[in-house]
C-alpha cells in the first residue's frame, strides 16, 4: 500500500474502549469524534444516527 501526500490510516482500538466500560458506554448522535495527526491536523467527525433501510 502506497500513501500519498495528505492521506491517513488510522488503526487499533484506542485505550478506553467503551464497551469495556461499566455500564458500557457506545457513541450517541451528536458526539464529536476528533483524531489528531501527531501536530499535523485534526480530523472532526459529527456521529449521526442514519435511517434504517
Amino acid at each position: 500500500m502506497r500513501l500519498r501526500p495528505g492521506q491517513a490510516i488510522a488503526t487499533g482500538t484506542p485505550g478506553g474502549v467503551g464497551h469495556g466500560m461499566q455500564p458500557p458506554q457506545h457513541l450517541q448522535p451528536g458526539q464529536l469524534l476528533e483524531t489528531e495527526l501527531g501536530g499535523v491536523e485534526t480530523l472532526r467527525s459529527r456521529v449521526r444516527l442514519r435511517p434504517s433501510t
